[in-house]
């Protein structure tokens, strides 16, 4: 919002560099098999209502543009963004356009540096990944591809309101239908993994894996330190299992890491492992502090771009480590079009790989992005909460040659928008639309949704739980960027220890045991902050 947006004032955070870490390797067993955030199932116990928002039906032929202005209002603010040199959507501009995201890293790295006494660089604050950490209780599609619901609530500044655009797919299938996967472990044994809690908890989380996957799934190892090494060819499982938990076993750590190396290889054994009809991943388990050979984002994934584009074969970023490479794992999981999480201990691990481990391994959509278009006639400005490196350009939403978000079943995506509408402004408020590409045949699909000004909540600490859950989120990560002088506060935000509150609150009228770790991660924060 620029300097348009006249907030609060922030607290100064004092920020320390993070502590030790511990890794949960079951949780990327989870996210591998789901690739995405931990919304993987709905909760419509907490009140909350998807109707204010309407679903639409795909088949759009034409371009989205932006709404007719009206000539009688002044359109001289649209999006309002941090960064005055973008020129993908230069003000005034009433679209707004990203790839669609499901990452969580960012929010579980937070909690993990909160819990050890320091605040989080604000560089590694992505307010999405906080808000799609939380399960939703969107409305399923019947089928392939996603529902859009958008709904919003008015804040307690005056004029401001949150709008969230909510996009689901379907749940997951029975396990026995699913496609068996054929999965690559990328694994850092450098001597950072050395640490208790690092490999030893990776190699034990390995062997429950092991046990939990199907006969007809397919595993294999690669290994890197200053080099780079398949120990373990994609294996059938079947009665192979002793010789997987074997190559588990014989992880030691040792030496550098020279991460280029060990995507390079990975994807070798992948390419050289790939089975047809299976989902093929390689999943890269590393703290990300490359310090060896090359570690430039954009030059690893090029030279692994034909496996990526020809194959499908898609990279999964999981992090480790209380110093850890975020935003490298971040670029190299967008480029390799997958998504990265990060695990800190061994409960949050069996907890997801026990409980929300889904029953496929399919994809729903490729190069999947949103487009939402607001109407100049009831909204003077608004801004997109995050997604800061999703953006695309306005005229390639359409394009689908321009790369876009992979999302599978049972997934969620939430963007949060914070809008100033116009002084009495009453009817058509936003549209919102999802494009994307059926994994097999490429063919394009969209569906979309509307928002009026009418369908506003009047107050959004009395709006349906689960909008509360997201708005506490956003709000927590808005007051962890403090000290970015790229953003100025969202409207309506509260001081930490009044968002704690609320946070407990919507944590007790929901029974969700992840919302009260929020609550207590924020109260965290406001103790370090003072």
């Amino acid at each position: 919002m620029g300097n348009d947006h006249i907030g609060r004032p922030r607290r100064s955070l004092r920020r320390g560099r993070p502590g030790g870490a511990l890794l949960a390797l079951t949780l990327a067993g989870g996210l591998l098999l789901t690739g995405c955030s931990a919304s993987d199932s709905g909760d419509s116990s907490d009140g909350s209502n998807t109707s204010r928002g309407s679903y639409g039906s795909g088949g759009l032929t034409g371009p989205l543009p932006a709404p007719a202005p009206d000539q009688s209002a002044d359109t001289s603010q649209g999006e309002q963004t941090g960064d005055a040199n973008r020129e993908i959507a230069p003000s005034p501009d009433y679209l707004s356009t990203f790839a669609l995201d499901v990452d969580t890293a960012s929010y579980g790295f937070a909690r993990r540096t909160l819990a050890d006494g320091r605040l989080p660089d604000p560089a590694t604050v992505r307010p999405e990944e906080f808000v799609n950490s939380f399960r939703q209780d969107y409305e399923r599609p019947d089928g392939n591809g996603f529902s859009v619901t958008v709904d919003g609530a008015r804040t307690d500044e005056e004029d401001w309101s949150l709008v969230r655009v909510g996009l689901a797919t379907r749940t997951g299938e029975q396990e026995g239908e699913r496609p068996p996967a054929a999965l690559t472990f990328v694994i850092d044994i450098s001597g950072s993994m050395a640490e208790p809690g690092r490999l030893d908890l990776a190699k034990d989380s390995l062997g429950v894996m092991t046990d939990r996957l199907r006969d007809d799934d397919s595993v294999a190892l690669v290994t890197f330190s200053d080099e780079a090494e398949t120990v373990l060819p994609m294996t059938r499982l079947g009665d192979h299992r002793g010789r997987v938990h074997d190559a588990i076993d014989e992880l030691e750590p040792t030496e550098s890491t020279n991460l280029g190396a060990g995507v390079d290889t990975g994807y070798e054994t992948a390419v050289e492992g790939l089975r047809k009809g299976a989902t093929n991943r390689v999943v890269l388990i590393s703290d990300a502090l490359a310090n060896t050979g090359d570690t430039d984002a954009d030059s690893i994934l090029e030279r692994i771009s034909d496996a990526r584009r020809e194959h499908g074969i898609t990279l999964f970023g999981v992090g480790v480590g209380s110093e850890y490479g975020d935003d490298l794992m971040e670029r190299l999981a967008d480029k390799g079009d997958g998504h990265t999480t990060y695990v800190s201990n061994e409960d949050d691990g069996h907890k997801v790989f026990s409980e929300q481990l889904p029953q496929n391994v399919d994809l729903t959509a490729r190069d999947a992005k949103a487009q939402v278009a607001f109407d100049p006639a009831t909204v003077q400005q608004f801004r997109l909460i995050g997604y800061d490196n999703r953006q695309v350009a306005d005229e390639d939403f359409r394009d689908d040659r321009v790369d876009g978000g992979e999302v599978g079943p049972g997934h969620t995506v939430t963007a949060l928008y914070a809008v100033r509408t116009r002084p009495g402004a009453s009817g058509h408020l936003a549209t919102a639309s999802v494009r994307w590409l059926d994994p097999d045949t490429r063919t394009p699909h969209e569906e979309s949704g509307q928002l009026e000004t009418g369908s506003l909540d009047d107050g959004l600490w009395t709006s349906p739980n689960r909008f509360q859950v997201d708005a506490v989120a956003a709000y927590f990560a808005d007051a962890l960027r403090t000290g970015d002088n790229r953003w100025n506060p969202l409207p309506g935000a509260l001081p930490l220890r009044e968002l704690a509150d609320r946070a407990h609150r919507v944590a007790t009228a929901t029974e969700d045991t992840q919302v009260r770790d929020l609550a207590n991660a924020i109260e965290q924060a406001s103790e370090l902050a003072g």
